[in-house]
């Protein structure tokens, strides 16, 4: 069987490397990541994990594996900054506060698809000007939910979190593996 992870980002091959996986094929999907007018974040998550799964081209008997990250501050979607000026406005709102982040994987073998999503509230701290300056300086905004990436820079201005770490950086493990089980994913095959 195999694996093809339909998605640009390296944190969620480095995140599947973790489980000894590593995939036969790399195939980021094009699709359009904007929200339904009054789309509820988890609702939206889930849509775009299930629309890039069905944007990747695999045979039958392929397995394919796409996720979709999601910074919700209530019911608001905060997703790619387009600038810094947008990724400033994100951090600031950010500040200070609970937020969740929302993590949809889902998998297709065929017709079959398997899905799951995993909700971690994070608290974030108010920046200093020097803190945001500095982080939007570093670039690590780009092409990150929410703005921010938990597995760098802005680590330190996480102070608490609840649920999956792995989650929040791009891809929920437990959850992952146990889809990949569901699926007949040979996980363990390289231990025996």
């Amino acid at each position: 069987m195999r694996l093809i992870l339909g998605s640009a980002s390296p944190r969620r091959a480095e995140l599947l490397a973790q489980l000894g996986v590593v995939p036969d094929a790399i195939c980021a999907p094009e699709i359009d990541e904007t929200p339904h007018r009054g789309e509820l974040p988890r609702p939206y998550c889930t849509r775009m994990a299930v629309e890039k799964l069905r944007a990747v081209s695999a045979a039958d008997d392929d397995l394919v594996l796409c996720a979709d990250t999601t910074v919700a501050l209530g019911r608001r979607i905060l997703g790619k900054p387009e600038d810094a000026g947008q990724a400033a406005e994100f951090l600031l709102a950010l500040g200070g506060r609970r937020h969740n982040v929302i993590t949809a994987v889902a998998l297709r073998l065929g017709g079959r698809i398997w899905r799951r999503d995993v909700v971690t509230a994070v608290k974030f701290k108010r920046l200093s000007d020097d803190e945001l300056n500095a982080y939007l300086m570093s670039g690590e905004w780009h092409g990150k939910a929410g703005g921010y990436g938990i597995q760098g820079r802005a680590g330190a201005f996480v102070p608490w979190i609840s649920g999956s770490f792995s989650a929040v950086v791009g891809l929920p493990l437990a959850e992952t593996a146990l889809l990949l089980a569901a699926a007949g994913y040979p996980l363990y095959k390289d231990l025996s």
